[in-house]
């Protein structure tokens, strides 16, 4: 992944023809720097939802290009659909994701738009942060008329288009570009095929509400405009609509900000809803990809919720909140190609911990000299935490220990977090040695090409000291936890508490060796004192407790 990444989301009104959606796929995956993570058609809705990510030069140069082909492919004239649009490219979200901010964003967002109406003829407007003015904000409030209506909408001077001519596109029509947060696209499933009453839920939840109204007629203010009754929901727009393709009710909504409103705050929310009203929710589907934060919070709640402990793997906490919010009644829903992070590992990572456990083994014992003892002695760590959290979420759910399920569950919780760092320590150390080997071959033939390796070889020496050293102090971090599953754990997991600590002692010793062997070879004598009597002491400190954990342990046998 480059350094700066960012994700598009364009919305396509096309969701049938497959023969239209692979020829917009195909212009995205063939420019170069840009990764095609996701295509989601949807039939009923008539619309595909696209999600790829890159460096914004080649994301704006993929947009351009699918919007293009889009704009030859779609005839706006004979398009029918349940969702809303305006356009054969409907919106087209430009979404920050590393090492760039929203605000920096905006241009990118304004650069592409006034392309797309040069180069394609499409009348474009800018929303949310790229907006020109607030009442351009809001994409609903750009989108009100749909296409139908932009015959006469885009003559009115208000409507004027950000670019291009004031002039209806009659097969294109129109297209909002803009910069923005992540937005979740969710739909929860009832058991009514009422729209009606789908719109009464989304009315109770969205944030917009409903309009007050007295004896069926709307309440106005001084300035003759409605009020509104809030919704429960803050940062979630909704409407209900009807989806003959599964032949049921749905409550859609977006989710603007899911800091303010959680995904699971959101089922939960229409759950009570739907419930006053006699109806019964079934099941929820997310359209698109989703950050795995957003999954994991969900499993985390619901296993709450229960009383149980939410010191899981995060893929067995995603599977959780797959399973609590009927993400597959409708379609199976495969984290690998949902969930951001796991998709873009899948599409170009080479990680260590992405191999099996015979490979790992393999690639060890062969000639290469990377991955070595210090991959080994945080993959050893990881299996240590690993034993201890185990023997929390054991313990917190026997019987006789139910009334500290809380405190078992923060321990195991802990104890995936220190597992997941350790697992990044595994790839970590062996790029650090590569860093070396790197230095190593940079060219000496001549005064500056050596000055500038010696200081490559110090800083990558320095590295990899550093990085055996964090294997070391996150180990250590494991050890009271291990010592607390040694004296409150379930007894009969005694002996998986006991191989936890030694595994941990290999952990640490592991790196500490590693940590001195670098040592030697470093040409800076001020920062080789300091070190050595850094990792000198957390070594000590954590063979004592484990020593003393050792002792517990033989005393109980």
């Amino acid at each position: 992944m480059s350094q700066i990444l960012i994700e598009c989301v364009p919305n396509f009104s096309e969701g049938r023809d497959m023969n239209v959606i692979n020829a917009i796929a195909d212009s995205i995956r063939a420019v170069e720097g840009v990764t095609l993570l996701d295509v989601d058609p949807g039939k009923a809705t008539n619309r595909t939802v696209f999600t790829f990510v890159g460096h914004p030069d080649a994301v704006c140069e993929a947009a351009y290009i699918a919007i293009g082909v889009a704009g030859q492919l779609i005839d706006m004239s004979k398009h029918k659909g349940a969702h809303p649009r305006m356009g054969a490219t409907d919106v087209c979200p430009l979404i920050p994701i590393a090492g760039i901010t929203l605000d920096e964003l905006i241009p990118y967002a304004q650069k592409l738009g006034q392309r797309v109406a040069e180069g394609h003829g499409i009348p474009i407007y800018l929303y949310e942060a790229a907006a020109a003015s607030p009442d351009r904000k809001s994409l609903g409030d750009i989108r009100s008329g749909e296409y139908e209506g932009f015959v006469t909408k885009i003559k009115d001077p208000q409507w004027k288009p950000d670019f291009g001519a004031a002039i209806f596109n009659e097969r294109s029509g129109a297209t909002v570009i803009g910069a923005r947060d992540f937005l979740v696209a969710y739909n929860v499933n009832l058991n009514t095929t009422s729209v009606k009453k789908a719109n009464g839920i989304a009315f109770d939840i969205r944030e917009n509400g409903r309009i007050m109204k007295v004896n069926g007629e709307p309440v106005l203010d001084d300035n003759g405009e409605h009020i509104r009754q809030p919704g429960k929901l803050k940062s979630v727009k909704g409407i209900g609509w009807f989806i003959e393709e599964y032949g049921i009710a749905q409550i859609s909504m977006n989710l603007t900000n899911i800091n303010d409103t959680p995904l699971h705050d959101a089922f939960e929310a229409c759950v009570e809803s739907a419930q006053n009203r006699g109806i019964r929710v079934t099941g929820s589907e997310l359209v698109g990809m989703v950050p795995k934060k957003v999954l994991i919070d969900a499993g985390k709640y619901f296993l709450q919720k229960q009383k149980a402990s939410s010191g899981l793997s995060e893929l067995e906490l995603m599977k959780f909140a797959v399973r609590s919010m009927g993400l597959e009644e409708i379609a199976p829903y495969p984290l690998d190609k949902k969930v951001i992070e796991y998709a873009i590992a899948k599409k170009e990572d080479s990680r260590l911990v992405n191999l099996s456990l015979t490979e790992f083994a393999n690639l060890t014992a062969s000639e290469s000299p990377a991955p070595g003892g210090g991959s080994v002695s945080a993959a050893v760590g990881a299996f240590g935490i690993s034993l201890g959290t185990m023997v929390a979420n054991l313990t917190g759910s026997k019987k006789g220990f139910e009334k500290n399920w809380k405190n078992y569950s923060k321990y195991a919780v802990k104890g995936q977090e220190i597992k997941q760092k350790l697992l990044q320590l595994v790839d970590e150390d062996t790029q650090a040695f590569n860093g070396i080997i790197e230095a190593v071959r940079m060219p000496k033939s001549n005064e500056e090409e050596l000055a500038a390796r010696k200081e490559a070889m110090i800083s990558a020496t320095k590295h990899a000291i550093e990085i055996p050293y964090e294997v070391m102090k996150t180990a250590a971090l494991a050890i009271p936890i291990i010592a607390a599953m040694v004296e409150k754990g379930n007894p009969t997991s005694l002996s998986d508490a006991a191989v936890g600590g030694l595994c941990l002692q290999t952990a640490v010793t592991g790196a500490y060796y590693n940590v001195k062997i670098n040592l030697q070879g470093l040409d800076d004598a001020d920062y080789s004192v300091f070190m050595t009597a850094q990792a000198t002491t957390l070594y000590r400190k954590s063979m004592d407790e484990l020593s003393e954990i050792q002792k517990s342990v033989e005393k109980v046998l």
